[in-house]
């Protein structure tokens, strides 16, 4: 991987700097200056980009994606089947194979198309059930394997089919983990499997014995949910596993008495829980407000795109944060921003990393777009002039610029 420099570019909207990328890290940082020769020598390698001015972003974070599931790319499949949580499962199954899903090939087609609109990391759940094992999570590695670009990637071994209900699936999900999953994933444990303290003991075990994540699926709107979220919030008090445990839609937080919600934000904020959001418009919508103010960590991701619970979804991450700031009721300059970066640099634990961020030591992930700042880029989400991952360009709309050295040479 050669030295790249990107010159006059605007962080956040700042001012314009340079940056020197080596080893797929942002390695220096200063303000632009058209003669400045750090930004004009290298080895005869060098890759020189000419950032034009334009504004730039950290790579976006998909915080719940299913790499695993989607049709896009093959011909059009209609929906079908029963428009519950149970049916959709059900019409998955009937219908999965005939597809060829999963497969690398499906899911490098939606791979690329997310990651040429910014995204350069994921936390993929990934189907673990009797009929597949543990092919998907192997399908979902190599395709980002091969995309060309290092593209981050946490796994997380998911029971779409149900945990307790579905002899041998627990022994999968702990052979997921044994094998390098980084989470243990769960699914309603109450109107699922219809026993939410044995699914949840089952599965805190397995992160406890293997030193995993949990990200559960929670569905479960009303006190019902509410009652799920206190199982788990005891569960991860008791281990010790602050940080280390998500709630993936979390409906039920958004459909209790304000009291009870208030109550429910702060045991998630005290015992270190996270939430992960697709921003649904047809279910109730999370606290985000409240939620960001008590310190609760909040990620986005585009849930399934084209696959057979539903036909939309194009992975962009910029518009899907602009819907969850248009569901939130948030209009204000800051708060625009904050939608910005919860699906970019607030994301970094969601992907296992520290920092994810334009600043010396993060991961060379960086997107440019045409816009006057921050707010604008949301609310326009404008085409992206240039993605790279990793150190690696991606995506160029800029043609490049050579300055001593070679031109950038995008692999997408």
């Amino acid at each position: 991987m050669p030295e790249l420099v990107l010159r006059n570019v605007r962080p956040w909207g700042g001012a314009a700097v340079d940056l020197r990328v080596a080893g797929g890290r942002i390695t220096s940082m200063f303000p632009h200056d058209a003669d400045d020769p750090r930004a004009l020598t290298g080895a005869p390698d060098t890759v020189f980009v000419d950032g034009r001015g334009l504004l730039g972003l950290p790579g976006f974070v998909n915080a719940h994606a299913h790499l695993d599931k989607s049709w896009l790319g093959l011909p059009w499949v209609s929906y079908g089947g029963e428009a519950t949580t149970e049916g959709r499962i059900r019409h998955e199954r009937a219908h999965r194979d005939e597809l060829g899903i999963p497969s690398v090939a499906t899911t490098t087609t939606l791979l690329t198309k997310m990651v040429s609109l910014g995204t350069t990391a994921f936390r993929s759940h990934v189907d673990v059930d009797l009929g597949v094992g543990l092919d998907g999570i192997r399908h979902v590695r190599d395709a980002v394997a091969g995309i060309g670009a290092p593209v981050g990637l946490e796994v997380v071994a998911f029971p779409q089919d149900g945990v307790l209900r579905r002899p041998g699936v627990l022994d999968l999900l702990d052979r997921a983990a044994a094998e390098g999953a980084d989470h243990i994933g769960g699914l309603d444990p109450a109107s699922i499997d219809r026993d939410p303290v044995g699914q949840l003991d089952a599965l805190f075990g397995i992160a406890d014995r293997r030193g995993v994540g949990v990200d559960i699926h929670l569905h479960d709107g009303g006190e019902l949910g509410a009652f799920q979220y206190e199982l788990i919030v005891e569960r991860t008090r008791a281990l010790g596993l602050a940080g280390r445990v998500n709630i993936a839609h979390g409906f039920a937080i958004g459909d209790v008495q304000a009291v009870r919600q208030r109550a429910l934000v702060e045991a998630v904020a005290d015992a270190g829980i996270t939430i992960t959001t697709v921003a649904p418009v047809n279910a109730p919508r999370l606290p985000l407000t409240e939620l960001r103010e008590a310190g609760v960590s909040v990620g986005l991701g585009t849930d399934g795109i084209r696959d057979l619970w539903g036909p939309y979804g194009d992975g962009d991450m910029l518009r899907l944060a602009t819907r969850m700031a248009q569901l939130a009721g948030w209009r204000r300059d800051e708060d625009l921003e904050a939608a910005v970066r919860i699906a970019s640099s607030d994301a970094a634990p969601f992907v296992g990393r520290e920092v994810h961020d334009l600043v010396v030591g993060a991961a060379a992930d960086v997107v440019l777009v045409d816009a006057a700042n921050v707010q604008e880029a949301l609310v326009e989400a404008p085409p992206r002039q240039l993605v790279i991952s990793g150190g690696v360009v991606v995506v160029d709309a800029l043609s490049g610029g050579e300055q001593g050295g070679r031109a950038a040479r995008p692999v997408l």
